[in-house]
């Protein structure tokens, strides 16, 4: 993730962006900041992805309009302290490191949207992950996940929750209960079959590739599935829509009045406008 990459005997580079928009590179050499970055304490954006880095200086924390930290790539053992104390934080890029946790300060980040987490060494659901309202989009695939808190529907802002490549042996059952949900990726798990999915009023994408399961899921007809047997469940969910459409096209032509003939009853049509008079008041009984 990020602007990152190499430049060649042992140096890479490092991106930022100030609140001009305009974006600087800086060379990164022996695992090291350069400390001149610190200095700069407008940045709006720091992208220190696959720099090597296996720690970040207590510096960072100076940077208190940062919004993007991308320090995905690296041998990271643990989250810096200093990421934590960035209150405009919006999105963080933590992939491929070697993270087993997030520390309790992490809750700090109360602004955080965008989470990206995957390709760690997560065997249980960060708990600090729950008190962040902001969260819309959090990105635990590839880790070793095997279930998920009750507490889950706390986080009612979560839009986007990937999954992929863990260690579910079934279908985590409060997932039924996040409501607001729109992308919901499980892709390689151990899941061989799963609940009905149409309560999920919100959901709009997901995927189920790479599970043992014999038939796609049960979902809400807007739902855009990916996986085994995908492809013919939509289109046969598609032309029954349109067969159904057609049916209640000429349901409704058929309930629409046929329009009366001038011949029709004409012997027996009142003279000299009798007609009109009782067309508009009715009928003696009536009126």
């Amino acid at each position: 993730m990020g602007s990152g990459g190499s430049t060649g005997r042992g140096a890479r580079l490092a991106a930022a962006e100030g609140p001009d928009g305009v974006e600087q590179r800086l060379e990164v050499r022996g695992r090291q900041v350069p400390t001149e970055l610190w200095a700069q304490q407008g940045l709006r954006k720091l992208y220190l992805s696959d720099a090597g880095l296996r720690e970040v200086p207590d510096e960072l924390a100076e940077l208190q309009h940062l919004r993007t930290l991308a320090l995905d790539g690296n041998e990271l053992m643990e989250v810096p302290e200093a990421v934590c104390d960035l209150p405009h934080l919006a999105h963080l890029y933590l992939g491929r490191n070697g993270l087993q946790g997030l520390p309790p300060a992490f809750a700090q980040l109360q602004s955080l949207r965008c989470l990206w987490i995957e390709g760690n060494f997560l065997a249980h659901f960060p708990r600090a992950l729950l008190q962040l309202p902001e969260l819309r989009s959090l990105q635990l695939g590839d880790n070793r996940l095997c279930r998920l808190p009750s507490a889950l529907p706390r986080m009612a802002g979560l839009r986007g929750l990937w999954l992929y490549g863990n260690r579910f042996q079934e279908f985590p059952p409060v997932l039924l209960r996040m409501d607001h949900i729109r992308v919901l990726d499980l892709d390689r798990n151990r899941i061989a079959s799963f609940p009905d999915l149409t309560g999920l009023a919100s959901l709009r994408l997901l995927s189920y590739d790479h599970n043992p399961v014999r038939q796609p899921p049960c979902v809400g007809d807007e739902v855009q599935l990916v996986g085994d047997g995908a492809q013919e469940y939509m289109e046969a969910r598609q032309e029954r829509l349109q067969s159904q459409q057609r049916q209640e096209e000429e349901e409704e032509e058929g309930t629409e009045a046929a329009p009366v003939s001038l011949e029709d009853g004409a012997e027996d049509a009142p003279e000299d406008g009798e007609g009109e008079s009782v067309a508009l008041t009715g009928s003696p009984e009536e009126t």
